[in-house]
């Protein structure tokens, strides 16, 4: 287990490619949508 083990993180690092244990990174990142402002309810008098 170490830098030429093609199957560890490490080894896939060393390597400079991609599996299940170094998935690649989501670029894909998208901004929180802030939730619309509700309306306030009229109170009925």
């Amino acid at each position: 287990m170490g830098k030429g083990d093609k199957k560890t993180k490490r080894g896939k690092i060393a390597k400079g490619t991609f599996g299940v244990s170094r998935p690649r990174p989501s670029a894909s990142v998208e901004p929180k949508k802030e939730a619309p402002a509700k309306k306030k309810a009229k109170s009925k008098k």
